[in-house]
């Protein structure tokens, strides 16, 4: 059947998101059966000529694009059909519904405390004694990986970054050897929202959105530590100093006031009434492993009440784990389980409650008005969204907690993925405040250094944002992020590849390679960036000037299939029967990467040869 350029056109708008992935042929998006090719054509036409039913127009849309915004239709009876009685039902229903998932919300962001302390409980000391190697940190590289490992271990950056600062106010590292941890911090912390997105892999349209959703901040992090990270290291060996070192260093030039403290408590004020009735953490021997004192060699991270070897620790009452006997990392793996546990049926009942509220026409709005954009200056409306997402963020002093209940909201189509994006921009602005305010806590001789350190947090995620922001071509963790959904809908494992090979083996790796030396590191290291860009040079030709190739080259079937799809993987686990749960059915299946490829360059060629 010959279908024609316009309907290839429409049916390849529909399937990929450019700039980042290539319009693909009919091959790539899957369609083979010509019945269903001229099935797919007429819903297309259908939906797009009867402008008198918006919401067939809109399903019909959904089912073609999985990033739009669901539009759920209200199949229940209509208000002004009801009777007294339905409605007063109707009405104590969803006020029921509303109590319910506030109580769940509760209880999903007393989750992740208790997980933040269960990874601090297993890999505390861990944590600690990577602060301990600041001859090692020395290395701008290792500096930057023990960032990234020890803000996972603990499960949050505003953890690691306080510790680096009161670090910087004992004398114990430097303001230039802080800034590559900073950096890395900034990257650990979007472990959270991606640990979180695995609760909606069950859906595989819900599991696309969701951990685009959460990797999106991902994308943000590690692009802004490629080019930042480059700069400082760049600046430093011509200049002396490194760019924000230089920015931080020009502000805080003067600087000698008396320390003072301040804090911000909203979250802890609500959520502590339930945590520390589980669990109590002494935050004072995390910083003592971290500054490798000798006093602090035996101690507990729980707190013992008075009878801890460092000065007596006032419990706030009788908590779970109190005088259990067991060791920090046992208690650890229980809490670990326990926290696991409660956010996974926290957030599983959550979103099935939003669900069922977010039908309807009053549902329908209320998405509308998330997603929409400020009349006669749409440009101002993501700056907008970042304000939001920075004061949110600083009053519950956790960017984690933002940025993982926005998860949910994504997987199951209430906020877009373009929304999300400066909501988590802004949240990374929000979380420096912490920084902000562990610096305004040091001696006032080292308030000038310590106030250095957390403006260099401040200025890297400004930066980052200036970068990948105000440039809509720019805004390359939005397409990226799109393309990891789109994987990770196909090949489900996929994503646990990459939680564990971004955020574990990765920086693992590198750290090791760099402890071993610098010759070892720049062996490995170079090559491979060498093969990332040429990677990325060739897919650009085969994109925009595929002429300018050989034939050979403007598609990647020269390579073995196992270098450019993940379907020989794929089959290697399907033949392990725990990972048949992960895989896809095969309706419904989206075009892998390399297929997309072959398929766009396929098309060049055809062109070209006609």
């Amino acid at each position: 059947m010959t279908i024609s350029k316009a309907t290839q056109l429409t049916l390849e708008g529909k399937v990929v998101n450019p700039p980042f992935e290539e319009n693909v042929s009919n091959e790539t998006v899957g369609v083979t059966n010509p019945d269903l090719m001229e099935k797919g054509v007429d819903s297309r036409r259908t939906s797009s000529s009867s402008s008198s039913d918006d919401s067939d127009s809109a399903i019909a849309a959904n089912a073609d694009d999985p990033w739009a915004i669901v539009e759920l239709v209200d199949d229940s009876e209509k208000w002004a059909d009801m009777t007294t009685k339905a409605r007063i039902i109707r009405v104590l229903i969803n006020f029921a519904k509303i109590i319910t998932a506030l109580g769940l919300l509760y209880f999903f962001i007393c989750s992740l405390s208790l997980l933040s302390s269960a990874f601090r409980l297993i890999a505390g000391k861990t944590a600690g004694e990577l602060f301990q190697q600041s001859e090692l940190m020395q290395n701008p590289v290792v500096g930057l990986m023990i960032g990234i490992l020890v803000t996972v271990l603990v499960q949050s950056s505003s953890t690691s970054t306080s510790i680096v600062v009161s670090m910087v106010a004992a004398d114990i590292i430097t303001v230039h050897m802080a800034i590559p941890i900073i950096m890395g911090a900034n990257v650990g912390t979007s472990v959270t929202n991606t640990i979180v997105s695995f609760t909606q892999i069950a859906n595989r349209n819900e599991f696309r959105r969701a951990f685009a959703g959460a990797t999106v901040h991902d994308m943000f992090n590690w692009l802004a530590v490629i080019v930042l990270f480059t700069i400082e290291v760049v600046s430093y060996s011509i200049f002396g100093l490194g760019y924000l070192e230089w920015l931080s260093g020009e502000i805080v030039k003067g600087v000698n006031s008396s320390s003072g403290a301040g804090e911000v408590t909203l979250l802890n004020a609500i959520i502590d009434p339930f945590v520390d009735k589980i669990i109590q953490l002494d935050s004072q021997v995390l910083q003592g492993w971290a500054a490798n004192d000798s006093s602090y060699d035996n101690a507990s991270l729980i707190k013992q009440c008075g009878e801890n070897i460092t000065d007596p620790v006032p419990c706030d009452g009788e908590f779970l784990f109190e005088n259990t006997g067991l060791e920090d990392w046992a208690v650890g793996l229980i809490l670990l389980f326990m926290s696991l546990f409660m956010l996974c049926g926290c957030l599983v009942g959550l979103v099935k409650i939003l669900n069922s509220m977010m039908k309807g026409h009053i549902a329908n709005i209320i998405k509308r008005v998330i997603n929409a954009k400020i009349p006669y200056v749409p440009w101002l409306t993501g700056y907008l969204a970042m304000i939001v997402g920075a004061v949110i963020t600083f009053l519950v002093q956790s960017s984690s907690v933002f940025t993982s209940t926005l998860t949910p909201l994504v997987g199951i189509g209430v906020i877009s993925i373009e929304r999300v994006y400066p909501l988590t921009l802004g949240s990374n602005i929000g979380t420096t405040t912490t920084a902000l305010i562990a610096a305004l806590a040091a001696p006032p001789e080292k308030l000038q250094d310590t106030l250095q350190i957390s403006l260099v947090h401040l200025f890297f995620n400004v930066t980052g944002i200036l970068l990948y922001y105000p440039i809509p071509f720019m805004r390359f963790p939005i397409p990226m992020a799109k393309f990891l959904g789109n994987e990770t809908a196909k090949y489900r494992w996929f994503a646990i590849i990459y939680l564990v090979g971004m955020f574990f083996l990765f920086p693992g790796i590198v750290l090791g390679l760099s402890v071993a030396g610098t010759i070892p590191l720049l062996c490995v290291g170079i090559p491979f960036l060498l093969l990332l860009i040429a990677i990325a040079i060739i897919k650009t030709l085969q994109r925009r000037k595929p002429s300018w190739l050989p034939k050979k080259m403007r598609n990647w079937k020269w390579l073995p299939l196992a270098c450019r799809s993940l379907e020989p993987y794929d089959r290697q686990f399907a033949k392990c029967a725990c990972c048949n749960k992960f895989r896809p059915t095969a309706e419904g299946n989206i075009p892998s990467s390399a297929s997309s490829i072959s398929g766009d360059s396929s098309e060049n060629e055809t062109k070209e040869a006609s």
